[in-house]
């Protein structure tokens, strides 16, 4: 059995206990608090097998599975794909100060036909990594044929994360040069006061022996 869920098997009796009888107890206090609240719970596991396991409580599996809604994988919500697509492209071109008014229709039905394994976590990566390389305001990313998603460990980064990994490459890629048709500003298609900006706020800084050019 993994540490963590170790860990999930010796929390699940305080929320079994939060969830028959409505009370808990804080931590370090002998005082018991009731509580009144409804509780949503979301999990990509299968809890039922897990049980089955002794993974995961059996008598806390049923009093959450009790009006359960099960959400096809994004494979088979297809037409939700344009919609989260644009919402995903909007979001981060607002993050990273860009303006991307269209997505070519070859882009979009390429990633209708996708499969997704990741389903929305790995789409919502490919969209800022291609929000990041594009330019001209046109939606422009790598094609999905050799897109690799990102490891499962790191799929929870967060957008500031994508973004000084993104930096960090093209600056290598421009040997750390900054300005010029060939430097990491040009190849991000940012100018390069933005890029400088967004490397303060970042905390990207260059190795000793490269300027800030």
């Amino acid at each position: 059995m993994s540490i963590f869920s170790a860990l999930i098997l010796e929390l699940q009796p305080k929320l079994l206990r939060v969830l028959q009888e409505r009370e808990f107890a804080a931590v370090g206090s002998t005082r018991t608090t009731r509580v009144d609240v409804r509780v949503v719970a979301a999990t990509n596991q299968d809890l039922k097998r897990m049980a089955q396991d002794r993974e995961f409580r059996e008598d806390l599996y049923f009093p959450l599975n009790v009006f359960p809604i099960y959400l096809p994988p994004l494979r088979e919500r297809k037409a939700d794909i344009p919609e989260l697509v644009e919402y995903f492209v909007q979001q981060f071109a607002a993050s990273m100060d860009k303006s991307i008014e269209s997505i070519p229709r070859e882009s979009m039905r390429s990633l209708v036909r996708h499969h997704w394994p990741g389903n929305i976590r790995e789409l919502q990566n490919y969209i800022a990594r291609g929000v990041i390389l594009s330019t001209d305001g046109v939606f422009e990313a790598a094609p999905l044929e050799s897109y690799e998603p990102l490891e499962p460990e790191i799929s929870n980064s967060t957008l500031e994360d994508k973004v000084r990994r993104e930096i960090l490459a093209a600056r290598q890629r421009a040997n750390w040069k900054l300005g010029g048709p060939r430097g990491a500003a040009a190849r991000l298609g940012l100018k390069r006061t933005t890029l400088f900006y967004k490397m303060r706020r970042l905390g990207i800084t260059p190795p000793a022996d490269h300027s800030q050019d």
